[in-house]
């Protein structure tokens, strides 16, 4: 089925990725739907002044997001009904989700309802987490001469990857991005060090990134367990393990220029 720009009896559903936190950090296009929209159902970590700041004074918006460890988030099933009980209506429905739509975000699950529905759809991307947190923390995830290439992974502590898996990641020059990991990093830089040749590989974590509440957080992956154990890092946040986390202590560009100008001036307004 082809998305069509017509809204049919079964309405019309876009999804569509709103950045990595940044309200400024979304697409021309995504803006163009947030004027128009009937109903927006949006992830918990989508920035609300992208919301408030593009979406018509008429629209009806329901927080939908879901949440590891709490139970009262809503499941998938009950964010799919969501979008159909609307659809079905005649309206047009902007599905919003943090980061971009294809990078661990359930859109699969969403996409199926759609076509299993005969609900026509679009899909807008968006600048995923780990494009966002790196390039407002000064770390180029593939910089030449220190990685030569990225790999993004989920992890959690029931992450069941073999140990020729982590032997492969511990030893690979490829920058390593681990979204829904920071709860966990203790565990992960611990077992990423059973295998690794360098075990003084740089590690960061990077909570609330491209917002005003940005952090950064080295360490090693020998010491990040210690160095971490009091930190109780907020959501969201994102793990980077490789040589390019080095480069931050020289491009923190948004720490030394956004937060003591005008531009930290004009997020925090």
């Amino acid at each position: 089925m082809q998305a069509s720009n017509n809204i049919s009896t079964n309405g019309y559903v876009v999804i569509a990725g709103a950045g990595p936190g940044d309200a400024d950090l979304i697409t021309i296009k995504l803006q163009k739907q947030l004027a128009i929209a009937d109903v927006i159902i949006s992830d918990r970590l989508v920035n609300p002044d992208i919301i408030s700041n593009n979406a018509s004074k008429d629209v009806e918006v329901f927080i939908a997001g879901k949440q590891a460890y709490n139970d009262a988030s809503y499941t998938q099933d009950e964010i799919n009904a969501l979008i159909v009980t609307h659809a079905t209506k005649g309206k047009r429905v902007l599905r919003l989700k943090g980061g971009d739509v294809a990078f661990f975000s359930n859109v699969l699950d969403e996409l199926y309802t759609l076509l299993d529905k005969d609900i026509p759809f679009e899909i807008i991307p968006g600048i995923t987490a780990a494009a966002g947190a790196s390039a407002y923390a000064g770390m180029p995830l593939t910089a030449r001469g220190f990685a030569q290439g990225v790999q993004w992974i989920t992890f959690n502590p029931s992450t069941n990857y073999r140990p020729e898996k982590w032997r492969y990641l511990a030893a690979t020059e490829d920058t390593l991005v681990f979204y829904m990991a920071s709860k966990n990093v203790g565990y992960l830089a611990e077992l990423l060090t059973r295998y690794a040749p360098k075990k003084n590989t740089p590690i960061a974590v990077i909570e609330q990134a491209t917002t005003p509440y940005q952090k950064v957080s080295i360490s090693t992956l020998q010491k990040c367990a210690a160095d971490f154990k009091d930190i109780q890092f907020s959501s969201p946040s994102l793990v980077i393990v490789g040589e390019v986390v080095s480069l931050h202590r020289q491009f923190k560009w948004f720490e030394t220029t956004a937060r003591n100008g005008s531009i930290f001036k004009e997020l925090v307004k």
